[in-house]
């Protein structure tokens, strides 16, 4: 008798505890993450919202209230709208090309290659590669006098290209550099969602006469748009915060060329918060930029998901 209503007092605690694991361990399991994100995330974010409304110096113990103060100096400053001229067009003729290189790269790994393995891992060497090894390679193969790609075009009689000193070509030399870092990064996961596609729609192609373009335009694009609309809007976010290739071009510093042709909207707040230690403008200029990479990403995902839907 002792020993069964012993076991009848042990059996609503073990079933106690059984529900609580059950209901209670998954989000212990994720709240390490939850936690990082509020104080790394959130709280930043809210901080940084704070400080924009203050004129906010690391020079000045006093913080004083402004308000909107800050917001209406950026938007009446031309260096800021020069930067987001700057990332914008810079981010066009990156990304554009990029996504339409690392589509077609992907599609020849996903042939039938000799070495498969060792042309997949050189695609993820320019994006494991130091950005500052990248800017000083691709510095020296911009130079104005003795770079190669001066070189090159003397063959065919062009003059020498200052690249540094220009608003276009300084532009065309950062966004080649953003090319060739990220091309083979989209490639492999482009390959990763063709490795998906039933090989049984290529082998009909085949047989049907399709050309290898064809198959890549009739049966691969439409099976992965899904990869193509995250890879659009990843790039779209990370092409509108490009700091370290104009930061690190042609050794020009904060202002990204003499008459600032390449400073980005990234370089530019750089240039406020840690040049001139103004963190109360760089807070509204970083919020403001926040809001511009949300619309940006949400025009991309409407014309993309309009697309895919036509």
């Amino acid at each position: 008798m002792t020993q069964l209503a012993t076991e009848e007092r042990v059996g609503p605690r073990r079933g106690l505890l059984h529900r609580l694991d059950v209901k209670g361990s998954p989000y212990l399991y994720i709240a390490p993450f939850f936690i990082l994100f509020l104080g790394f995330g959130v709280f930043p974010l809210i901080f940084t919202a704070w400080v924009s409304l203050h004129e906010w110096s690391l020079l000045s113990e006093e913080h004083t209230w402004i308000g909107f103060g800050n917001y209406t100096k950026l938007f009446d400053d031309p260096a800021f709208w020069n930067a987001l001229w700057n990332t914008v067009s810079i981010w066009v003729i990156s990304t554009v090309p990029q996504l339409v290189l690392a589509l077609v790269l992907a599609h020849i790994l996903n042939q039938r290659l000799r070495g498969q393995t060792f042309w997949r891992m050189s695609a993820l060497i320019p994006n494991i590669t130091s950005v500052a090894a990248v800017a000083i390679i691709f510095s020296q193969l911009f130079g104005r006098d003795y770079g190669l790609f001066n070189w090159v075009l003397g063959l065919f009689g062009i003059d020498k290209i200052d690249w540094t000193a220009n608003t276009w070509s300084s532009h065309v030399a950062v966004a080649t550099m953003i090319i060739w870092r990220w091309t083979g990064y989209n490639a492999l996961i482009y390959l990763a969602a063709m490795q998906a596609v039933p090989k049984e729609l290529y082998d009909s192609a085949s047989l049907d006469g399709a050309t290898s373009f064809q198959q890549l335009r009739k049966i691969t694009v439409p099976a992965i748009r899904p990869t193509i609309i995250f890879t659009v809007i990843i790039s779209s976010i990370g092409g509108m915060q490009v700091l370290a290739e104009p930061l690190l071009f042609g050794g020009n510093g904060l202002t990204g060329g003499s008459d600032r042709q390449f400073q980005t909207l990234a370089l530019y707040l750089y240039e406020v918060a840690f040049g001139r230690f103004d963190f109360g403008y760089a807070s509204a200029s970083s919020w403001v930029m926040f809001l511009i990479i949300v619309i940006v990403a949400a025009i991309n995902f409407g014309i993309i998901s309009r697309l895919r839907r036509s």
